[in-house]
C-alpha cells in the first residue's frame, strides 16, 4: 500500500496508470533523462511512460517492492510535476525528475525529504543509499542537504553516457538526527 504523502507546498499521490499521459509529455526532454540509468530508452518512445508504468512500476508497487508517487502542487493538484520512487530492491534506493518549468525552487528536495522520512520511519528500512552522476551537480545537492554521505566512486552507464557516479549513504539513525536539527 502506497500512501499519499504531503509536505508545505506539494501532494506526493501514489502513481496511478491515468498519469502517464502528463509523463509522456513531460518526461522525455534530455536535461531530464541524461542522468537517468541507462535502462531508460533513448530516443524515448511514444508509449515509453504508459509501458513502463503499466508493466514495470505499477506491479512492483502491488508486490511492495517499490513505492512511486506522483508530484502535485497543492496549488495545482491536478497537474503532475514529477515523480519520485522508492526501491527496496537494486542498489539504489530512491530515484526521482522533475519537470524543466519546476526546477531550481527546491521542490524535488521537499519531496525527497518527504520520501526519506517514509523509508526509515514507516517502512523500516535501516540505509538509503542513492547513486549520482558526478556531472548532476543539482541532484548531489539534494542527497547533501538531506545528510546524505559519500561511500563510494563507482563508473555507471547512464542515458547520456558512462560517467563517474558518487554511491551516497545514509543510514536512520543519521536521518533522524538530521531532521531533528532542520530549522
Amino acid at each position: 500500500m502506497v500512501p499519499q504523502l504531503e509536505t508545505k507546498r506539494l501532494i506526493l499521490r501514489p502513481f496511478e496508470l491515468a498519469d502517464t499521459g502528463q509523463v509522456q509529455e513531460l518526461f522525455p526532454h534530455w536535461e531530464i533523462v541524461r542522468f537517468l540509468g541507462d535502462v531508460v530508452p533513448w530516443p524515448y518512445p511514444p508509449d515509453g511512460a504508459l509501458t513502463f508504468y503499466r508493466d514495470v512500476a505499477l506491479p512492483a508497487m502491488a508486490r511492495g517492492e517499490a513505492w512511486h508517487w506522483a508530484i502535485l502542487l497543492k496549488t495545482n493538484p491536478g497537474q503532475l510535476i514529477g515523480v519520485i520512487t522508492l526501491r527496496k530492491t537494486g542498489d539504489s534506493n530512491r530515484g526521482f525528475w522533475l519537470g524543466l518549468p519546476w526546477h531550481g525552487q527546491g521542490l524535488m528536495t521537499e519531496a525527497a525529504n518527504a520520501a526519506t522520512d517514509f523509508w526509515f520511519n514507516v517502512l523500516g528500512f535501516p540505509e538509503m543509499r542513492v547513486f549520482k552522476a558526478i556531472a548532476n551537480t543539482a541532484s548531489r545537492r539534494i542527497s547533501e542537504s538531506s545528510g546524505m554521505r559519500v561511500v563510494e566512486l563507482i563508473e555507471k552507464d547512464y542515458v547520456g553516457g558512462r560517467f563517474p557516479t558518487e554511491v551516497w549513504s545514509i543510514d536512520a539513525d543519521e536521518w533522524r538526527k538530521h531532521r531533528s536539527s532542520d530549522p
